[in-house]
Formats: structure tokens, sequence, C-alpha cells
């Protein structure tokens, strides 16, 4: 089974090599970047000419410990030295800049292969200074139309934004009718003509009514170089649920739909008389239920963590789990009242997560404790496929789907860790899920891993991350002084580099304040605020 997972990825990275998106990808990520240093004065510069991170631990990305210390010398947007640390050596790396690493850790920059920009108002600067802040150097914006312009001033540098792998609709991009678009014909000419567009990621959710159409795109995109998604659509489980997907083709299962209801015995699970799709609060209690109705029956319960398993590693599909968005169904109190909110989560933002059935995921109105635990025996039920799929080979990447649910972008990514931690995996592997293997999936052979040659997107932490992921928080985590028994934070993470480009983090969070602060002005009390004012 191994050997057929690893057969896939060989051939999927044949056909990017061969690709029209890989050769006009190569002139702009995976050489030296030739292009002059840009500046964006206090939040960060490069990429210098020579960039050296002297004395650091080093964790690789791919699973492997920390190593060290090293001194790492980036050349513009390439890591092209890394030299074991010697404090005697007296020709130590010089540097147009350097960086100092006693007592630091660096790793890869995080990939989240899926978040959400929202509506216009919220400014897409809130969002990329937060990602960056909190070690995300890659994203996959659901809303392609909203960074759409700006992907060339990215792959510039011209803009601080993390890079940008935009999520497209199968036939976005393209001017094909709709009736074209649903021939399984005509997938290979639409498919290649979306990635000839600069499309990377394609969704497939509009497709899981039709498996024939479904399989047909799932084939046609990775045959022309790229990777296709899906968020199995909880009213067309009976057609595509998630050993469908992953025996038509389906690059990446995003979310935790599907999965349990390749274990009943039946094509649809229990759906009680009055259940609405369309009805947001049905749709998402009867979306944990479910899980309850797989994990309460010994034999469901074995297929899952068995049979599921082992079919979804066959076929070489890779799991995005998404846990950090979906947390507050076990406990909206806590979501609601999160540290950060005050200073960090913009007023639009906010305005959005508020209970309201004409919102999407807005639904937590009418939500009871019977509910949170349903989403409490489903994340327990859902960690333990992750675990066991992870174990026997499956691949998992990362990513959010915030800004959803009251997580906040950017804290989300530091949460999404801890979360598939939970599932039992070593925190190690649970690294390697937002680095090496999100690079993997992303088709990005030079993202990921700390290394020599690669692209110099990296994080310079106070601490290591494999120890405590809290250290990757903008706040960092509580620490004591064992001498003097006085408490004190870390540093979180002081600099994301991404492309060669230093980013300073204490000034990005202040900017982030600034835009947040201006949004809460004229901000009053309301449904979930007003009992505590």
């Amino acid at each position: 089974m191994k050997s057929l997972f690893n057969l896939r990825t060989l051939l999927a990275v044949t056909l990017l090599l061969n690709s029209p998106i890989f050769s006009q990808l190569e002139k702009v990520k995976h050489k030296p970047n030739p292009k002059k240093m840009v500046d964006f004065g206090d939040l960060g510069a490069g990429p210098y000419k020579r960039l050296v991170i002297r004395n650091v631990m080093v964790i690789p990305g791919h699973g492997g410990p920390a190593t060290g210390p090293y001194d790492i010398l980036v050349t513009g947007n390439v890591i092209s030295e890394m030299r074991g640390h010697d404090p005697d050596e007296p020709s130590k790396m010089k540097g147009d800049r350097v960086i100092a690493g006693d007592n630091l850790y660096v790793m890869p920059g995080m990939l989240n292969l899926h978040l959400h920009l929202r509506g216009e108002d919220l400014p897409l600067d809130y969002i990329y200074y937060l990602q960056l802040a909190t070690g995300i150097t890659s994203i996959g914006p659901a809303e392609q139309g909203r960074v759409k312009d700006q992907l060339e001033a990215e792959r510039n540098n011209e803009i601080i934004a993390p890079r940008l792998f935009p999520i497209y609709s199968w036939g976005n991009t393209t001017d094909f009718e709709s009736d074209f678009l649903m021939n399984p014909e005509n997938a290979d000419r639409v498919a290649k003509t979306m990635i000839r567009n600069g499309v990377r990621q394609v969704y497939l959710n509009g497709l899981c009514w039709n498996p024939v159409m479904f399989g047909a795109a799932a084939k046609a995109i990775e045959a022309a170089g790229g990777i296709t998604a899906v968020h199995i659509q909880p009213s067309s489980t009976s057609q595509v649920n998630a050993l469908d997907a992953a025996r038509l083709g389906v690059t990446m299962i995003v979310h935790h739909y599907g999965y349990a209801e390749s274990a009943l015995n039946r094509r649809v699970q229990n759906y009680p008389v009055d259940y609405n799709y369309r009805d947001e609060n049905k749709r998402f209690r009867e979306a944990a239920q479910v899980w309850i109705e797989a994990g309460e029956n010994p034999e469901t319960r074995h297929r899952l963590l068995n049979d599921v398993v082992d079919s979804l590693v066959y076929y070489g599909v890779t799991m995005q789990p998404n846990r950090a968005t979906y947390e507050a169904n076990r406990d909206i109190i806590r979501a609601h009242g999160l540290p950060w909110h005050e200073k960090y989560t913009h007023q639009a933002l906010w305005e959005m997560h508020l209970p309201n059935p004409d919102n999407h995921a807005s639904f937590q109105y009418n939500w009871t404790s019977l509910d949170e635990y349903r989403w409490h025996y489903m994340y327990d039920l859902w960690g333990d496929l992750i675990f066991e799929f992870n174990k026997r080979g499956g691949r998992v990447a990362y990513g959010t789907d915030d800004n959803y649910q009251w997580s906040t972008g950017g804290f989300g990514n530091i949460r999404e860790l801890q979360l598939v931690l939970e599932s039992g995996m070593h925190p190690l592997e649970v690294l390697r899920t937002a680095t090496y293997n999100s690079a993997q999936t992303i088709l990005e052979p030079k993202l990921g891993m700390v290394q020599k040659g690669y692209i110099a997107d990296i994080l310079v932490v106070d601490g290591s991350p494999a120890e405590n992921f809290r250290y990757l928080y903008p706040f960092g985590s509580i620490m004591m002084d064992p001498e003097t028994k006085e408490m004190y934070r870390s540093e979180g993470i002081i600099h994301t580099i991404k492309d060669g480009v230093v980013f300073e983090n204490d000034n990005l969070m202040r900017e982030v304040e600034r835009i947040v602060a201006e949004s809460k002005k004229y901000a009053g009390p309301d449904v979930v605020t007003e009992p505590f004012k």
C-alpha cells in the first residue's frame, strides 16, 4: 500500500515538472531572487544579498528532531549554506544582515492550505499580517477574487503577504459554458485551460452529486499538473463519501465530512425527519451525530478505524483536518471568551461570528449541552481516525478554514497544531503536517524544509516548537525563571522570513492592534457581550 502511495506522489511530481505551471513558477520562486531588496519600513526588509542566521537549532520540517547549532546563509531567497556553528571559529559567516540566534530555534514556514478572507469589510492587511506573525508563509485563500489582482505583486515581494495559492472551483478562469463543464469528455480541456491560467488548487465541492464528473475532473486536473480538494457535501454523501472521493482520485479531503458516512451499514446517515440541509443549525448538529452513529456500533467503529483507513491510504488521498475552525461547537462559551478577541479580532469579523441564521457558519443559537457533547465525541473519534491514517502511512496536511466559527485567523494556526496533537501524533509529526507534508501536497518541492537549496521561508522562534506549540503565539508562552521563580513570557516568533524577506513580527502585531482598534471605535454590546458589559 505504501508503495502505491509513493508511486502516485512520484507521478504527480513528474507531471508537475512537465506542466506549464511549473515552468512559470520556476522562474519566480525556485532560483535566487534577482529582484532588488524591498523595504517595508519597520515591518520588514529583504531579500538580502547575504542574510546570516547565526547559532540556531534547526527543526528541519520533515519530522526529524532538532539539530545544531547551525549558521545559516541565505542568498537572495535561497538557503545556500548551513554550517555547524563554532563559537571559536574566527572566520564566521559574514552578511549584509546577521540575526543572532543564541538560544533560538529555526523551522520552516508553515503552509496553511485552506483559509477564508471573508468579505471586503475584513482588510487583507489584517489577515496577511496575522498569518505571517503566527508562522504562515503560504496560504490557500478560498475567496480567490479578493487576491487575483495581488498575485504578481506577492510573487515580486511588492506587498506584505504570504505566498498565495488561491483555491478555484471547477471551471473558474475559463469561458466554458456550464453544459460544457459538466461533460466528462471535456474534462481534460477544462483542466488544461485552468492550469494554463495559473490555477494550482481546484475545489470539487460542486461535483459531489455526480461521481462520474467528479472522477473525470480529479484525474484531469492531476494529469494537467494541479491538485484537487473536496469539502464533501453532507447533502451528497449518498453519491460521494470519503472513500468514493479517494477512489475517484481527489488529491485532498478537507474537514471531517464523509469519513463516518463511509463506515455505515447504508449509504446515508440517519437523518431526522425535520432535517433541512440549508438549516445550518440542524446541519452542523447532524454532522457530529453521524460520528456517534458510526462510533457506538462496534462493527462500524472497527470498519472506520481499519477498513476505511486502509482504503484511504491505498488510494493515496491526503487528509486536511481543519480542526481549529470547528472547536467552538464543543465549547461555545470558551470560544466567545478567547483572550485575544478584544485586542486582535476585527470588529467586522466579530460581527460575522455572531449567531445569525442568514450567515454561513453562524449557527450557534439554540446550541445545547447535548450538541457540545456530540462534538466532543466526534472530536475524539475523528482524532482516532487521523492517528490511524498517519500511522499507516497516510499524509496529513495542514489548513485552518478560519476566519469562521469564532476562530480568528492567525491564532487558529497554533490551535490547529494543538488539536491535531490531540489525535496522538508526535509533535514533530504534527509540525511536519504544516511544513513538509503541505509543501508536498501543494506541489512545492523547494518549500517545507530548512535545507540547503530550499527557498528561504523560515521561522525564527524563541523556544522549540516541538516542545511547546504555544511558543509560536505572538504573545509566547508563560515561563518561570528557575532561579528567581519570576514569571515571564517567551517572545514567540521573532522573525517570519518569507522568500528571503525578514519580517519584524512584533511590529506586524502592532499594526494588527491598530487596525482592530480602529474597527471597534463605535462598537456596542451585542447578544454575546451584553451580559458582561
